[in-house]
């Protein structure tokens, strides 16, 4: 599947780059439904509200993921997800301190 150059080309969620079928199923539980409903959402929100939905703690990389999503639809941003790693590493603890209970690391 061919993925979008530019965020004006994406019309479904798998046209975003780094979303395939799973994460875009993710998306749409969240609500999201078209690419340009990802625009000023916040990844890390978008994260914990999966983890909450799902009440699973989710993979690191979703939120890697979401920030390259949203990324691409506000600036054309098409980098790999694992190019953000190194961000969502840095702000990590205060994401892992915001999950339920439940769901944090002992």
């Amino acid at each position: 599947m061919t993925k979008a150059r530019h965020a004006a080309d994406a019309h479904r969620l798998e046209d975003i780059p780094n979303i395939g079928p799973s994460l875009a199923g993710d998306l749409r539980a969240l609500g999201i439904q078209q690419p340009a409903q990802l625009h000023g959402k916040d990844p890390v929100e978008l994260y914990l509200r999966l983890c909450t939905l799902t009440e699973a703690r989710q993979d690191p990389c979703v939120l890697d993921t979401f920030i390259a999503a949203v990324g691409f639809i506000e600036h054309d941003d098409a980098r790999p997800w694992w190019a953000r790693t190194a961000q969502r590493k840095r702000d990590w603890p205060g994401v892992e301190a915001r999950l339920p209970a439940r769901l944090r690391r002992s």
